[in-house]
């Protein structure tokens, strides 16, 4: 089979995990009770969806968990940031979509909340809905994102291997010069005398020079076509964990978080959106501050490793108007790493 046609992880080119060991599916959905789904639509003129993350643990019983907010660029329409920073907690499922598209998306989202159990008598919620451009692949002003849409991906949303590259939230999003789009990565880690899981997944829509491992790779370098450069230039970045940090922790881990996008070459341009969101699923009294730095790194390389990924998976994407994004070719890829690193 054509090596091009075979779209691998990073941890699938050798490349260790660092700091922890990877999670049994190298997921957000290694953390217990986290869900994710997608909804996709690929048209001449349409590559967008939605993409879901649902914890279980926001139930009848259970209508906030903590989290904390990282606004690394605030260039974005990241629907329910003030509550969330406010308050430290999340209400419902995070959807992430297209920028024209996050408005519809959350009223979609309020109405799928008040029919859930537990719900009768609500009249304040909080959605949570972020958003990246992906106008360069996709007829963003048709605002095609729809109830339907809202209700596939929450519906799909399964605790089982996460789909990656061109698919929900971002079928239409470029990164770094190729095609980019959903990825994920997950790292199991010591926090006192107890295990968790720390996952991540991203969407990926920026620009700058990726470097996968240190090896830099230039999409400039890399295509014989011109690199595509969307509009927005942004990244939403979710990070879950069944470790019981408090909102306050959860701050912390999600600004770990958001340092990751430098370490890929993102260069954080004027116009890039980029959020990180950090919540748990755990119960019990909050670890020691002492004890988080592990949780920490874990959250920047599982980071790294979701946008790399998000890279890797995502194939080649003929849009709107023509328009081409380049899936990143997995040769040259293998090549730059076994030169400058002797793999």
């Amino acid at each position: 089979m054509n090596a091009e046609n075979v779209r691998p992880r990073l941890a699938d080119l050798g490349v260790a995990a660092g700091s922890a060991e990877r999670g049994r599916r190298n997921a957000i959905t290694d953390v217990p009770g986290v869900r994710v789904g997608h909804s996709t639509v690929r048209t001449a003129t349409l590559s967008t969806g939605v993409s879901a993350i649902v914890p279980d643990a926001l139930n009848a019983h259970c209508k906030q968990l903590p989290a904390g907010l990282s606004v690394a660029n605030g260039f974005g329409k990241l629907i329910g940031a003030t509550q969330l920073q406010e308050l430290g907690a999340i209400e419902t499922p995070i959807l992430l979509t297209s920028t024209l598209s996050a408005f519809r998306v959350a009223d979609a989202l309020v109405a799928y909340m008040l029919e859930q159990p537990g719900h009768e008598d609500t009249t304040t919620l909080n959605p949570l809905v972020g958003e990246t451009n992906d106008s360069f692949l996709s007829d963003i002003r048709s605002r095609s994102v729809n109830q339907e849409m809202v209700r596939e991906a929450l519906g799909s949303a399964t605790s089982g291997s996460v789909a990656e590259g061109g698919v929900g939230a971002g079928t239409g999003t470029v990164a770094l010069g190729f095609k980019g789009g959903i990825g994920t990565s997950s790292r199991i880690v010591d926090i006192g005398e107890r295990a968790y899981a720390v996952g991540v997944l991203v969407q990926s829509n920026f620009t700058g020079t990726l470097r996968i491992d240190g090896v830099v790779m230039p999409a400039k370098e890399m295509l014989a076509e011109e690199p595509a450069v969307g509009d927005g230039n942004s990244c939403m970045i979710i990070v879950a964990t069944d470790a019981p940090l408090d909102a306050r922790q959860l701050g912390r881990l999600a600004n770990r978080a958001a340092f990751a996008l430098r370490g890929v070459g993102s260069d954080f341009s004027q116009g890039s959106g980029d959020y990180a969101i950090a919540f748990s699923v755990g119960a019990g009294p909050p670890p020691s501050d002492s004890d988080l730095s592990p949780s920490f790194l874990a959250a920047m390389e599982a980071t790294e490793e979701a946008l790399i990924n998000s890279i890797l998976q995502a194939r080649t994407r003929v849009g709107f108007e023509g328009r081409i994004a380049k899936g990143i070719p997995i040769g040259g890829v293998r090549e730059r790493l076994l030169r400058t690193r002797g793999r």
